[in-house]
């Protein structure tokens, strides 16, 4: 980009107009037979040029840097709209290079915001098309049954009562889909409000593997907590802690292999408790690692909604933690397991 050199600009203007003078001058004086025309030319040269010279200056400095000056306050403003902004303190033949990188650094930024929002809009529209698929399911369910009572079912011992009941957990499907999307909701939104206290965590998961020891059996998946004996006190919600290891144990025993084993590994830091939750399962594809914890992924959809899952339980494992200031990891091998590691807030 070839940029406009005022300095440059005056210069010839002024050597142009004051040569011209001065050959004018030297000509005027020299035909009325003045001795010294040719010394008086030169002054009055060298008086008329720099006296362009500092006019033409001075006009671009008020008419062409003011106006720029101008623009480069604007952008200023616009990239940081606050009551007062901290002009930088540059020379005149370095604003318009500095509007141009400004452009530039600001058009740079906007593609980015605009893509970032094309990106945000892919996910609203795979978000609204996933809530209404997994809320279709169940209410066309639930839809076949009552209109299957309404058509006579109803006098018909042998299933009117199989049917309510089937169109009851139908229901209780709903209510499970609404109820983790509520919670997402207050989680991001921050609404909702950590009750924190020191708890014993080696406790709290022996809790839960004993209310889901049923459904492990079922899939014949032994549940193991290493070394159950040791003590780990930790501050944070314990109910919302629950629901954390709930997710993942229900989540690892879904995937899991007949036979397999689901590992709860915990460990003292020097501020933090480490947890880590293995399993011996299908685990999961490298290149859908990264999903894991969007909302109503799957790896094996028809497994998952066969056992009842929504969907939202890693989300929601991930909001859990994340509220507690903490981070939470993912690392699996396609058919050889998962492994899910998070931190605590150690208790003093």
């Amino acid at each position: 980009m070839k940029i406009f050199k005022p300095g440059k600009f005056a210069f010839n203007t002024a050597l142009v107009i004051s040569s011209i003078s001065g050959i004018i001058i030297a000509l005027t004086l020299a035909a009325g037979a003045h001795p010294d025309y040719w010394w008086l030319s030169m002054v009055a040269t060298l008086i008329l040029f720099f006296s362009v010279y500092v006019v033409i200056m001075r006009a671009l400095d008020r008419y062409f840097y003011g106006n720029l000056r101008i623009i480069y306050r604007n952008i200023l403003l616009l990239k940081s709209p606050q009551s007062s902004v901290i002009e930088k303190k540059i020379p005149d033949h370095e604003v318009l290079p500095e509007i141009n990188r400004m452009l530039i650094e600001w058009d740079q930024g906007k593609k980015e915001e605009i893509d970032h929002l094309k990106e945000l809009e892919i996910y609203r529209k795979e978000f609204l098309g996933n809530v209404s698929h997994e809320l279709k399911t169940p209410i066309f369910t639930i839809q076949g049954y009552i209109h299957t009572l309404l058509d006579g079912g109803i006098e018909d011992h042998e299933i009117n009562l199989l049917y309510l009941q089937k169109a009851a957990k139908g229901i209780d499907r709903l209510i499970s889909i609404v109820d983790d999307l509520e919670s997402i909701s207050k989680l991001e939104a921050g609404e909702l409000i950590l009750e924190h206290r020191t708890f014993d965590l080696t406790e709290l998961v022996a809790e839960v593997f004993e209310s889901i020891e049923m459904r492990a059996r079922e899939m014949e998946i032994e549940l193991a907590l290493e070394n159950p004996d040791e003590r780990h006190y930790v501050y944070a919600d314990k109910e919302r802690v629950r629901q954390v290891f709930v997710n993942l144990l229900v989540n690892s025993i879904k995937y899991g292999k007949k036979g397999g084993t689901t590992r709860v590994i915990i460990t003292d830091g020097a501020d933090l408790v480490n947890v880590e939750v293995t399993d011996t399962g299908i685990g999961v594809e490298p290149q859908h690692v990264s999903r894991l914890f969007e909302r109503f992924f799957r790896v094996d959809k028809s497994r998952s909604r066969e056992q009842g899952g929504t969907g939202l339980g890693l989300a929601i494992v991930k909001h859990i933690i994340e509220a507690h200031g903490q981070r939470i990891a993912v690392e699996s091998e396609f058919g050889s397991g998962t492994r899910f590691s998070f931190t605590l807030k150690k208790s003093k």
